[in-house]
């Protein structure tokens, strides 16, 4: 009988690793904000659970290595106590994307959201079900709905890396949740008019047809640019020159758009170094564009060119 339940054990174990997971993702909670009324402890209990949410839940139907897998952090900074056990928070995410012949991992997204309010009792259920975005309470849901939300537009970026608009299915999981999301007085971030850069207008870039040149960008940015560097490196920065040109002449026919100015800050260190081995002209024509694109950073680029 013991013989059969380990046999039984170690089937399950193969199992598990042929459906490995997508992310390899961290999260950390920073509760310093918090005062001494609530036991810290509650958010140890909370971090621990999102991590095993995030890295144990199957976001798509494909098979991952383990080295395939997307590795992405979250930093929950709580700000204050909104009602008893209702938190209000901004979350940091970044992600990356390996890239070929060298150990550099690019950045896939580095963004900030700064409407993050849940509610929270130790080890209640972090549950997500693509159906029922909201749950049977809309603030609990509200913390599994955004961390979904991420998970899926860090996929479908991703995707797009690899093959020309090949995250479609995962921004279209995102906009699901955007439609259905939890709905509450202190609930923010779903709402086309919540802000011009929140997760309603950066799903809205990402879906609409209109802009499909921005995932061409993504594509070839990483697979005709990026990923050639190891092999033929000044084809490889003259091909993201010209894919910069593409996104530059984008955002001039589309100006302000949520989606360019997440590609800006997502990469603005990167784009630095990929410009500064650049030829003269090029050089100049590379800051034009980035200061075209990101006009608050526009000094930085000067700066680091000149």
């Amino acid at each position: 009988m013991a013989k059969q339940i380990c046999t039984l054990l170690f089937l399950c174990l193969l199992g598990r690793l042929a459906i490995a997971q997508e992310l390899q993702a961290r999260v950390t909670i920073n509760a310093s904000a918090i005062n001494n009324t609530v036991d810290k402890k509650i958010f140890t209990t909370l971090q621990n659970q999102l991590n095993d949410f995030l890295n144990g839940h199957k976001w798509s139907g494909d098979s991952y290595k383990a080295n395939e897998k997307v590795a992405c952090s979250f930093l929950l900074e709580l700000k204050s106590i909104v009602e008893p056990n209702v938190y209000s928070a901004s979350l940091i995410i970044q992600a990356a994307r390996p890239i070929y012949g060298s150990s550099y991992q690019s950045p896939l997204l580095n963004y900030q959201d700064q409407d993050i309010t849940f509610k929270y009792i130790e080890y209640q259920p972090i549950e997500f079900n693509d159906n029922h975005v909201q749950g049977t309470d809309p603030m609990i849901g509200n913390l599994s709905a955004i961390f979904a939300y991420y998970a899926y537009t860090i996929l479908g970026l991703d995707y797009d890396s690899f093959s020309p608009k090949g995250g479609d299915p995962f921004f279209q999981k995102a906009l699901n949740i955007i439609n259905n999301a939890p709905e509450s007085s202190n609930i923010k971030g779903w709402k086309l008019f919540d802000g011009l850069r929140n997760r309603y207008w950066t799903n809205e870039n990402l879906v609409n047809n209109k802009y499909n040149i921005i995932h061409d960008v993504l594509y070839s940015y990483y697979r005709n640019g990026l990923d050639s560097l190891s092999t033929n490196d000044t084809k490889a920065r003259k091909n993201l020159l010209q894919t910069l040109i593409k996104l530059q002449a984008f955002n001039q026919e589309n100006s302000g758009t949520a989606i360019v100015q997440l590609f800006m800050q997502s990469k603005s260190i990167e784009l630095i170094g990929i410009a500064k081995n650049l030829p003269f002209d090029d050089k100049a024509r590379a800051l034009d564009i980035f200061t075209t694109l990101d006009i608050s950073g526009a000094q930085k680029y000067k700066d680091a060119l000149k």
